[in-house]
């Protein structure tokens, strides 16, 4: 019986197989669907800008407009992904699950097979719910914060519906290059690890690339990413910017005309650009992120191919034990204004839940490009670690690693990182809300979370 019954799923195997080939061929050889669509999201007044404690004022003007683009993928049975990137510090989930629940509502489009990414770029405008320890917006601010996160969401919610809508025969192809302008910045000295220039810490160079092109073979969009800071520009600069990020989309499109550049953020929380300050830098590095791009596009590619297949899990990674009520009060006369800040806000959520969270719901997202490519996006600023990490355990050869993906509310750091102190693993948890460091377990429960994600969709 079982050996009769393995028989039949031989056959039945073989009729699918037999079907996808006849499909392919009917098509041409192109088993894709692509398409691709993008919307200026700049803001259209003053607004507080993200990613730097040190601005007090809001924007003056726009020195490089800023993009929302998607990427939509269909494959030969119907499957279908869509890809959001943005020119932004990073999407919390505030932001990012209601534009999902409407997207689904609107399109049909399962809350796993839409991913949202930003590229951190730090010159972008804050949006709701994002590092609220951090800024001191007086009400003016805080309600044109308001209004334009209400009208990204819009935005975004249009513009996925644009992307579905230019779907179009299309082939996929991966490769692989390499820019060398990101540089560890956890360096140690007598008072601890601080944020500057470490040449010995650990780092990845790798740029992915995801080729789309027409059946035609003209190119009609790229997909790279890579591990670094989008934070060229400093806290002295008022001007919009979409930081090395914006540049190298924007020299990749005026070089290939009716394309489309979209950039993933890889896990650079740990990495910045060096060297950095000037808008001469922010050029010089994005035109060297375009040149590994254009230099992978023109080199041997892979083809990948389908079914594409999707899964999105949380897990709760653990806090440290919460500081308690009387810790909190002591810090409410703290000189530093953003832990007294942060104080007030434990002691608002002891006063209203009765207690502060001792884990968060973390969301990883997969999405499996047949034996071809297993992109793992993470939530958060995630540190290189669980990249080289993730690589070296899963295979590097079809493993794509991107971070700032769907929720952007903390650093992720490894356990190493958090043993070494420093911002990163405790001071950003201040401005980012929540109560304190992660607990040492953390690093494990992520990792084993993404291998499980990974063994369900391969």
């Amino acid at each position: 019986m079982n050996r009769s019954r393995h028989l039949w799923k031989l056959v039945l195997g073989a009729l699918v197989c037999a079907t996808d080939a006849a499909l392919v061929l009917a098509a041409g050889g192109v088993e894709w669907k692509a398409g691709a669509a993008s919307v200026v999201i700049t803001p259209k007044q003053p607004l507080r800008m993200a990613g730097y404690a040190a601005r007090k004022k809001p924007s003056e003007g726009t020195a490089m407009d800023l993009y929302a683009k998607v990427l939509a993928l269909e494959d030969r049975r119907g499957n279908r992904v869509v890809i959001v990137t943005s020119d932004l510090l990073g999407f919390p989930r505030a932001v990012s699950e209601p534009i999902a629940e409407r997207v689904q509502r609107r399109y049909g489009l399962r809350r796993e097979r839409l991913l949202f990414s930003s590229s951190h770029t730090h010159s972008g405008p804050v949006i709701r719910e994002a590092l609220t320890a951090m800024y001191a917006l007086p009400p003016e601010q805080a309600s044109a914060v308001h209004n334009y996160t209400e009208w990204l969401q819009e935005q975004v919610l249009e513009l996925v519906g644009a992307g579905l809508k230019d779907l179009a025969p299309a082939r996929l192809s991966l490769g692989r290059g390499q820019a060398d302008f990101a540089i560890n910045r956890r360096q140690k000295g007598e008072k601890g690890v601080v944020i500057g220039v470490n040449p010995q810490g650990p780092v990845d160079h790798e740029v992915s690339v995801l080729r789309v092109e027409r059946a035609d073979g003209r190119l009609r969009a790229v997909l790279f990413s890579y591990a670094c800071h989008n934070t060229t520009l400093g806290a002295d600069n008022y001007r919009l910017h979409g930081d090395y990020a914006g540049v190298a989309q924007e020299a990749l499109e005026k070089s290939h005309p009716g394309a489309l550049a979209l950039f993933l953020s890889g896990c650079g929380g740990d990495a910045n650009p060096e060297p950095r300050g000037t808008m001469e830098l922010v050029r010089k590095h994005g035109d060297s992120l375009a040149a590994a791009v254009e230099k992978t596009l023109a080199g041997p590619l892979r083809p990948v191919a389908g079914p594409l297949r999707a899964v999105l899990d949380r897990v709760d990674l653990p806090l440290a034990t919460p500081p308690s009520r009387q810790e909190l009060q002591a810090r409410l006369e703290d000189k530093d204004v953003y832990r007294a800040r942060h104080a007030r806000a434990m002691l608002a959520t002891l006063d209203e839940k009765g207690r502060l969270p001792t884990s968060y719901p973390y969301p990883i997202q997969v999405l499996q490009f047949d034996r071809d490519l297993t992109l793992v996006a993470l939530a958060g600023e995630v540190v290189v670690d669980y990249a080289l990490r993730l690589k070296r355990e899963l295979g590097p050869d079809k493993l794509w690693v991107a971070a700032y993906c769907n929720d952007v509310f903390a650093y992720i750091v490894s356990r190493r990182v958090l043993e070494e102190g420093g911002y990163e693993p405790v001071t950003s948890m201040v401005y980012y809300g929540l109560p304190g460091p992660w607990a040492p377990e953390v690093e494990e429960t992520l990792i084993r979370k993404a291998h499980q994600l990974v063994r369900k969709v391969r």
